[in-house]
């Protein structure tokens, strides 16, 4: 008997040894989480049942069991890279096969498709054709590398401060040219149907006490005819307090209920560059509703004149220059001009049982009757972690710790061998009686 309860020892240390160093080869390991060797007594079963005073029958391996606390979160350059903190596990497709992770290696292939390094698909939610996200539809993630299209500008919001201190200009007619001949100016930028850039200037004359005149350019040029110079102009009055009157009186925008005027007959233009230059119209359009322009918000105080906040939503077009993902798991795209837009969405899967979770190498892991179904989610959302990008989780495994279970497991592994030893020197003792 003797001979059996050593050898079952030698096992379990055996084992014990093999648990740790799979543990130590995986000290460097991203997303590994470490196992542990739980271990029980024997005691052989006689007919009658076990007595109070039987004696053990030697040790067997119980469970492997694997510890999914947390492992530290470092950072890396790369912006695909993705970390988890708190509870969850990367969902990935292997042409349907799902898997669970927490290595969070991911890039694009070929075609666009975030992948991890076993060319796996993450998955999350998709958007729509205007960039939307399905929430529901678990999908393969993909990023659209293709150019952002132009956006031609259909809103600007403008809130300006005009010196109620000045004085009139002394010199007429208004001209661009001349600065006397106006009290201030600012520009903003806006954009045509393929995404040219040009400069719409505002001139403001001041005509009398709470009265002024802001004529408008764009590109130096009348708006609806760029053969000329001819600014379009507004009149704007203001209350006592300094409070802009509405609506606002134009012959050239259309005056709107709100407040607000529009822009309806810009025709972008272009010069051809010589000297004197020649404007002609460009080929693009005009946002097809015009140009709303909002200046509910300018005031007349006496103070320096001041443009507090200037707003308007065209682009022209841009070429993907990063991805980015938030703590909620929404990737990004940001583009050269400056714009961005939704790629997706990464999902998370927790599970009821995670020590029940089957291994399957390549840091993974699947699902199985012990440890239940998956359930998906966004990051931060009920109890699933936050994800961090542009970081990736280390294996959780203590190294000196380990260092000391091999010591010990080793020491097991001796004293059991020693255990058979001695037990064989007993029975050759029998053998060699006379």
């Amino acid at each position: 008997m003797s001979f059996n309860i050593g050898l079952s020892g030698i096992k379990a240390a055996s084992s014990d040894l093999n648990i740790t160093g799979n543990n130590i080869a995986n000290v460097g390991t991203t997303g590994f989480k470490q196992s542990r060797a739980e271990f029980q007594d024997v005691y052989s079963a006689s007919v009658l049942g076990t007595g109070r005073n039987q004696q053990g029958s030697g040790v067997l391996l119980a469970n492997v069991a694997q510890l999914f606390n947390q492992g530290n979160v470092t950072a890396t350059n790369n912006a695909l890279d993705m970390a988890i903190n708190g509870n969850g596990f990367f969902v990935t497709s292997n042409n349907g096969a799902m898997s669970y992770t927490r290595a969070g290696y991911f890039g694009t292939d070929k075609n666009g498709y975030i992948v991890d390094n076993n060319g796996y698909n993450l998955q999350g939610y998709s958007v729509d054709a205007n960039g939307l996200l399905q929430s529901g539809v678990v999908t393969n993630l993909q990023v659209q590398s293709a150019n952002q299209a132009p956006k031609a500008t259909s809103k600007i919001l403008e809130t300006v401060n005009l010196n109620s201190s000045l004085t009139p200009p002394t010199t007429t007619p208004f001209n661009p040219a001349d600065p006397t001949t106006y009290n201030n100016s600012t520009s903003v930028k806006v954009y045509d149907t393929q995404g040219n850039e040009h400069a719409m200037t505002q001139y403001f004359v001041k005509t009398g006490p709470n009265a002024w005149t802001m004529n408008v350019l764009i590109d130096g040029r009348n708006p609806a005819d760029p053969t000329t110079t001819t600014p379009y102009s507004v009149g704007m009055t203001f209350t006592a307090g300094g409070q802009l009157n509405l609506p606002l009186t134009s012959t050239d925008f259309t005056a709107n209920a709100d407040g607000t005027l529009t822009l309806t007959n810009w025709t972008p233009a272009k010069s051809n560059g010589a000297t004197p230059p020649v404007w002609e119209a460009n080929g693009a359009a005009a946002n097809p509703g015009g140009v709303t322009f909002d200046l509910r918000g300018t005031t007349q105080y006496s103070s320096t004149f001041a443009v507090n906040s200037q707003n308007q939503d065209g682009y022209t077009t841009g070429q993907l220059a990063s991805l980015e993902v938030d703590d909620t798991g929404v990737v990004f795209a940001r583009y050269t001009n400056g714009q961005s837009k939704i790629q997706g969405q990464v999902v998370l899967a927790s599970f009821a049982n995670t020590q029940g979770l089957t291994p399957i190498g390549k840091t993974a892991w699947v699902q199985s009757s012990s440890s239940g179904e998956a359930v998906l989610g966004t990051p931060r959302s009920g109890t699933l972690g936050a994800l961090q990008s542009s970081s990736l989780e280390s294996s959780n495994v203590d190294l000196s710790n380990e260092l000391v279970n091999l010591i010990v497991a080793q020491r097991n592994y001796q004293a059991n061998a020693k255990t058979i030893e001695t037990e064989n020197a007993v029975t050759q003792t029998i053998i060699n009686l006379r």
